[in-house]
């Protein structure tokens, strides 16, 4: 049988032992693993591969040999308790071996778990397992998040649900984070606040959350829109050697200051205008676009997009130029605009 919806992620968190086989499937590849990582967590517990109940077994191995399956689900351990069969990475090329495994399988044989790649409904594996009684075919897609997961998260982690606040802050968070990232932070967030009483706040979320190279182009931005442009030239030559390109420093700068037009062009003032953005800002980052964009205003602002126009054309042209010169020149004419 397929599972779907609010079925497939309850049998995520409760997987049922008494079944043969589960087929996990899915283009996001670190998605599906991490699903994978917490069912069979749930199905043999965190030493079950210390205690050699858990069998792991690649697809290429398997095509190599088929009897390796068979004795996986076959073979009796030293320790007692629930056994699992792991095949990583299979394509329809195994269907056939496991529908005679399937087909084989009785009582008290090891559980058959099965993750794979993006699997139309045509799909030989799929057929198989979905057409068997009693195994279960789970399909992951591109969904966000939704608060309904992160609550759930957080519920699993033993973090008392917070303020709507700090609950939009964590819903983007799952939005731009990688599934297994995400869980990390929110683990994380249960070891800062344990035996901490006081209610999460964005300054614990942001804490805990994980670094990387945006945050860097984003302090450049921050650099320019305040008017620093004496700091740019080491920030600039330690961004690159980190291996972000002009035409990225590009972008991130034409977004940055679209959001700063979008806040400044509102009736209600800046202060109305960052409740319109999407995705929402928040705490700090909030407070930093609204002083942003009330120092710029919308006639400076648009006057910077023009500039920051003119270099991406010349970054995406046969301009012969120095890419790094022109990006760095435009900035420094962004942040001495900024002073006057």
């Amino acid at each position: 049988m397929k599972l779907t919806g609010a079925a497939a992620k309850t049998y995520f968190r409760q997987p049922d032992p008494s079944h043969t086989a589960l087929l996990i499937f899915g283009a996001d590849t670190m998605r599906v693993a991490d699903m994978r990582q917490k069912v069979i967590t749930a199905l043999v517990g965190p030493q079950g591969e210390e205690e050699m109940r858990l069998t792991r077994i690649s697809a290429a191995d398997l095509r190599k040999d088929p009897a390796l399956l068979d004795d996986a689900i076959k073979s009796q351990g030293f320790f007692p308790g629930h056994r699992v069969a792991f095949v990583e990475d299979a394509t329809d090329g195994l269907s056939k071996i496991v529908a005679a495994t399937l087909a084989d399988w009785r009582s008290g044989d090891a559980q058959l778990v099965i993750t794979a790649g993006q699997l139309t409904a045509k799909s030989a594996l799929r057929k198989v397992v979905e057409a068997h009684k009693n195994a279960v075919s789970i399909g992951l897609y591109d969904d966000p998040p939704t608060i309904a997961d992160v609550e759930q998260a957080l519920k699993d982690a033993g973090v008392s649900q917070p303020e709507r606040d700090v609950m939009d802050t964590l819903v983007s968070l799952a939005n731009n984070l990688e599934p297994g990232d995400f869980r990390q932070t929110i683990e994380k967030i249960s070891l800062y606040k344990d035996g901490d009483d006081s209610p999460l706040s964005i300054a614990d979320v942001m804490a805990n959350a994980p670094q990387s190279a945006e945050v860097d182009v984003d302090d450049v931005l921050e650099i320019v829109t305040t008017g620093q442009a004496d700091r740019l030239g080491p920030l600039l030559r330690n961004l690159y050697a980190q291996g972000v390109t002009p035409v990225t420093l590009s972008i991130g700068a034409m977004r940055h200051f679209r959001r700063l037009h979008v806040v400044a062009s509102d009736p209600g003032g800046p202060a109305a205008g960052v409740g319109r953005l999407r995705p929402p800002a928040f705490g700090p980052r909030r407070d930093k676009i609204v002083q942003q964009a009330s120092l710029w205003g919308r006639d400076r602002l648009e006057k910077a997009l023009t500039a920051l126009t003119d270099v991406d054309l010349q970054l995406r042209s046969a301009n012969t130029a120095p890419p790094n010169a022109l990006m760095e020149r435009v900035l420094i004419r962004l942040a001495m605009m900024a002073r006057r």
